[in-house]
């Protein structure tokens, strides 16, 4: 780790002075004729360049360099249950083959589970090189060590440059285990991705609370690590005629055992999902009341929408966590999504920008908002949502009357 140090011998009362003056955060502090660097120091080097000559330096240690021609690849994971493959999963495969296509890399995808020989038949629809199956009883339900294992042993096979994971549950418990096993470096909610010519990922996620977008890469370990939420890339295309090849792989008996012991699983009913659904209203903070979510309600039955929010309405207890839209809700692509009274901060936009059509009512003509919105009505929500409703309800009786 690099540091900085200070050669007290160099020190007389004078240099002293100066090196406290010179530090912005007041990190030197002197001490009966020493100078002490406090937990303040943000290692801006301005007391090595501008101080007394050869008192202060910075010392960085050697950082130990992987041969990235030894990892080529990007591999994809398929989160599934029971051979049900979620569509994320499709929507990283895409995302692999653009990466891909930069470095002129294959995409692997590394399938994980119970009865699932046939269902890898279908990734290949997609452009996938090579599956790589992993087959056995024991990996019927998710249990971390086993499914560490398997992935593991398709890392230090195919040694794949870049791995994606969809961050799901399955998939935020298994990357970190992974990562942390190889010591290399995973990203979280990546919202952008991009391959540079030397083979890294740069992965792009927003930070410090959504105010920044913060580009994130690792050049000293491979693999590299990204995790993504759904709805967040876009699927190919289904191809007519499947390409590539399944790989079936063999593991060690031993790291299919597990401490944890599946004693039964209990499905959860079915619920409506915001991430699939193809129009959305979305309402934030402008409303004034919970009652007049009655009247957000009668606009989502006529356009056969479902409600969202942003997050002070989940606070306020008017509408549910699965509702909300944004870094801690939830990432949606409708073919058409409304916003009501929401000003478009980048906690809320960075789930829902990538929607085909984005429709913004707000009485602010400066809300950031209309910075993505394809259109948009400055406006007042309770004068502009009723006219909506009564326009839309002439309009089907007139459709009805035809």
């Amino acid at each position: 780790m690099s540091k900085l140090i200070c050669h007290q011998e160099k020190l007389n009362e004078s240099n002293i002075c100066d090196l406290v003056k010179i530090c912005p955060f007041g990190a030197l502090e002197a001490k009966n004729g020493t100078l002490e660097i406090t937990a303040g120091c943000k290692m801006c080097k301005l007391c090595v360049k501008k101080g007394p000559q050869g008192v202060m330096e910075f010392i960085e240690d050697v950082t130990p360099s992987v041969d990235k021609s030894l990892w080529r690849g990007i591999g994809v994971y398929v989160d599934h249950i029971e051979g049900e493959i979620h569509p994320v999963t499709m929507e990283l495969i895409g995302k692999a083959k653009e990466l891909a296509a930069v470095v002129d890399f294959p995409v692997y995808a590394v399938f994980i589970g119970s009865n699932i020989k046939d269902k890898a038949q279908e990734l290949l629809h997609y452009g996938v090189d090579e599956v790589f199956v992993y087959d056995y009883e024991e990996l019927k339900h998710f249990r971390i060590e086993p499914y560490t294992a398997a992935f593991a042993d398709f890392i230090e096979n195919a040694k794949p440059s870049s791995l994606l994971v969809g961050a799901t549950t399955i998939g935020r418990s298994l990357a970190p285990r992974v990562a942390a096993r190889f010591r290399t470096g995973l990203t979280a909610d990546c919202t952008t991705l991009e391959m540079k010519e030397n083979t890294d990922l740069v992965q792009i996620r927003p930070a410090f609370g959504g105010n920044i977008m913060a580009q994130i890469i690792c050049p000293n370990t491979r693999p590299q690590m990204a995790t993504v939420r759904y709805k967040v890339m876009t699927a190919p295309e289904k191809l007519c005629e499947p390409s590539g090849k399944i790989t079936l792989c063999q593991l060690d008996p031993a790291k299919l055992t597990s401490a944890i012991e599946v004693l039964k699983v209990t499905r959860k009913e079915n619920e409506e999902n915001i991430s699939d659904a193809e129009v959305i209203i979305a309402v934030g903070r402008a409303l004034k009341s919970e009652k007049d979510l009655a009247m957000v309600e009668e606009l989502a039955q006529l356009l056969e929408a479902q409600i969202a929010c942003t997050r002070p309405l989940v606070e306020a207890g008017w509408l549910g966590a699965k509702q909300q839209i944004g870094l801690s809700g939830r990432t949606v692509k409708p073919k058409l999504i409304i916003t009501l009274g929401i000003s478009g901060a980048v906690q809320f936009t960075a789930g829902m920008n990538s929607s085909e059509q984005i429709f913004a009512i707000n009485k602010d003509p400066h809300a950031s908002i209309f910075n993505i919105a394809h259109y948009g009505i400055i406006g007042d929500l309770y004068e502009i949502v009723p006219q909506l409703i009564e326009d839309l309800k002439n309009s089907k009786a007139l459709a009805c009357a035809r």
